[in-house]
């Protein structure tokens, strides 16, 4: 890599761990992996989620410096990494001279996007689900009998409410939690056959 002239001028080895930029942070550079692999990951209600690992050929941080924007993510380095570094001013000049390259990038970014919208969707999905099922564990634990018993439609309206959701989503997410044997459901109340499985479920789910 030490013969390559433009990794003498733009480039950055990386090493094992290292955090290339982070999430919330003011982004000045782009890069490009010439080796190695990048964790791209986000924080979403204070657990970290894995977007993508990204190898050799592939962009990382080119939003900030296009859209002059805060870093919407936080990239690490999975191993030792070899990075070519550009400034606003250097994309600019390098995209300018070379339109392959530069419809390279335009066509990664709109292919990213889609992908990074697809996943952080699914996490939404995912983490409204488990603050659902922790809900109603903790509804069923407020009781006092040895047979805690919920209203199914009460529970739905209650949990909508609280987290701001659809009644519908709430409602999907008890038909889950049925048919994954965590509760019973007959006629419209609600029982928790394992409170430890409840909890596991919420966990899976968020994780």
């Amino acid at each position: 890599m030490a013969e390559n002239p433009l990794f003498d001028k733009y480039g950055q080895t990386i090493e094992n761990g290292r955090v290339i930029f982070r999430e919330g942070d003011i982004g000045d550079r782009m890069y490009i992996i010439q080796n190695g692999v990048v964790r791209i990951s986000k924080n979403i209600d204070g657990r970290d989620y894995t977007l993508a690992d990204l190898g050799k050929g592939e962009f990382l941080g080119e939003m900030a410096i296009v859209s002059q924007i805060r870093r919407t993510a936080t990239a690490t380095a999975l191993g030792t990494v070899q990075l070519l570094a550009f400034d606003r001013a250097g994309f600019q000049g390098m995209i300018e001279k070379n339109a392959k390259i530069a419809m390279n990038v335009i066509d990664r970014l709109c292919k990213r996007l889609q992908h990074t919208n697809s996943q952080l969707q699914s996490l939404v999905r995912k983490n409204v689900r488990s603050h659902i099922a922790l809900i109603l564990y903790y509804k069923f634990m407020e009781k006092p009998d040895e047979d805690p018993c919920l209203s199914r439609d009460r529970a739905v309206e209650d949990i909508s409410k609280h987290l701001g959701v659809p009644a519908a989503t709430v409602s999907t997410a008890i038909a889950e939690l049925v048919d994954a044997g965590v509760i019973h459901l007959q006629g419209n109340a609600l029982r928790i056959k394992n409170r430890d499985s409840i909890t596991a479920f919420a966990e899976q789910l968020g994780g």
